[in-house]
């Protein structure tokens, strides 16, 4: 497909703005304001079910072709991913949720460490300038003080630590399958393992709070779809940093209906994680598109959770960066 950076831009920002939809009708349903609050465990086989169902209608309108899944992979995958959502779900019931996010974003550096050792990747410079220019916006954002510091924080960074493990599990599916088979088989175990894991608290939502579940799901389901395309289009080391807008539009959503509305303290962090994706883009553009994307298929780049793939290490045969 031909390479398309500023409409790849244009797709992981609706991506994200999909994203921060999910964590407020999280927010909404852990709380008392659509009724009785759902434990997140529930949200979360919310999210699989409804996801899985727009898929499952997708591909029985296109019908597309299926290999044999690796499925001992793909339960690895999701598992971590069911894990890291449902803990970004608890923590959006407690903290605001740009704070959620920026904890639960610092997945990416948990994911780049862990693929030095297990994967040998070796990452450029620029993207890890790019990346580490990202992270300190968002540790902005968390006010990282003892006066500031909630408990309710370390759900989030359970989210982190779950969403980038499974970024170097995600890894292992480079080239095998197909992107929306992927999508279909992430959903499709995501669903019982979710669907299991609820069983001991699950109650009988309100009309509202089964209308905000299957909003959880197509939304999730819809950015999903945007970032894989957004794949095809760009490398996945320039559309990654965009991905931290989720921040943005979670303070935007937060403010718009819980009143939380962003301090300076916030404006600058967003504004730094902006500069970092703003430094990788305009670094990217000086050079040559490539015909591929670095280091990663658009299969294998399929957050099951709410998780950017990091910055990609640049392929052996091109020089480093």
């Amino acid at each position: 497909m031909t390479q398309n950076p500023p409409f790849a831009a244009l797709l992981v920002l609706s991506a994200s703005a999909f994203v921060a939809g999910t964590t407020l009708l999280a927010k909404m349903l852990g709380t008392d304001v659509l009724g009785p609050a759902l434990h997140p465990l529930q949200i979360s086989q919310g999210r699989f079910v409804f996801a899985l169902s727009s898929f499952a209608l997708a591909a029985l309108v296109l019908r597309p072709s299926f290999t044999r899944p690796a499925w001992a992979v793909h339960t690895g995958r999701v598992v971590l991913g069911w894990g890291g959502i449902s803990f970004l779900f608890a923590a959006a019931a407690f903290i605001p949720l740009a704070d959620a996010t920026a904890i639960s974003f610092l997945n990416p550096v948990v994911g780049m460490l862990l693929a030095i050792p297990f994967l040998g990747e070796k990452v450029g410079p620029w993207r890890i300038a790019a990346a580490l220019i990202a992270v300190t916006g968002a540790m902005i954002l968390l006010r990282p003080t003892p006066e500031a510091f909630q408990p309710a924080a370390l759900l989030a960074v359970g989210a982190a630590l779950c969403l980038g493990c499974e970024l170097v599990v995600i890894k292992r599916l480079t080239g095998r399958e197909g992107a929306f088979q992927i999508l279909l088989v992430n959903n499709l175990i995501g669903t019982g393992i979710a669907s299991v894991a609820a069983l001991a608290v699950w109650q009988m939502p309100t009309p509202g709070q089964w209308a905000a579940l299957a909003g959880i799901g197509v939304l999730m389901a819809s950015a999903q779809t945007c970032f894989v395309q957004a794949l095809r289009r760009a490398d996945a080391s320039f559309v990654s940093p965009f991905w931290y807008a989720t921040l943005i539009f979670a303070a935007l959503y937060d403010a718009a209906l819980f009143g939380v509305v962003p301090d300076r303290v916030s404006l600058f962090g967003g504004a730094v994680i902006v500069a970092g994706a703003g430094l990788l883009a305009w670094r990217e553009a000086r050079r040559k598109p490539a015909p591929t994307l670095a280091g990663v298929t658009p299969s294998a780049a399929i957050p099951s959770g709410s998780a950017p793939m990091p910055p990609a290490a640049p392929p052996p045969s091109r020089p480093r960066r």
